[in-house]
């Protein structure tokens, strides 16, 4: 069993590391909000985030099988509602609900 000192001490260390660590992305982020860069990256990296997410998905996906009708689709109509609304959150769940509907109802594995 440790000693009553070491333990404090080590109780010390454990909650300066903690509260430095807590504190450390409000003491950088003042700095980071006047950066240009970050301003740059921050209008950029949505869709850059998006397309490797989509490359991600479809990367294993071959075109020529029945299989790849419901997510081509599902991305078309994403894609689609995207375009007519300009709602992120109405195109994923548009998108969601016709994978879900080709997957399940009109494509039966």
């Amino acid at each position: 069993m440790p000693e009553p000192g070491y333990a404090v001490a080590a109780v010390l260390v454990s909650a300066a590391v903690t509260w430095a660590l807590r504190a450390l992305p409000f003491a950088v982020l003042a700095p980071l909000r006047a950066s240009a860069t970050v301003r740059h990256l921050s209008t950029r990296m949505p869709a850059g985030v998006m397309v490797i997410l989509v490359v991600y998905c479809l990367r294993d996906l071959s075109v020529s099988s029945v299989g790849a009708l419901a997510p081509l689709s599902a991305l078309a109509a994403t894609i689609g509602l995207h375009l007519w609304r300009r709602n992120a959150l109405l195109s994923i769940l548009g998108g969601t609900a016709a994978h879900v509907v080709l997957v399940s109802a009109v494509l039966p594995r």
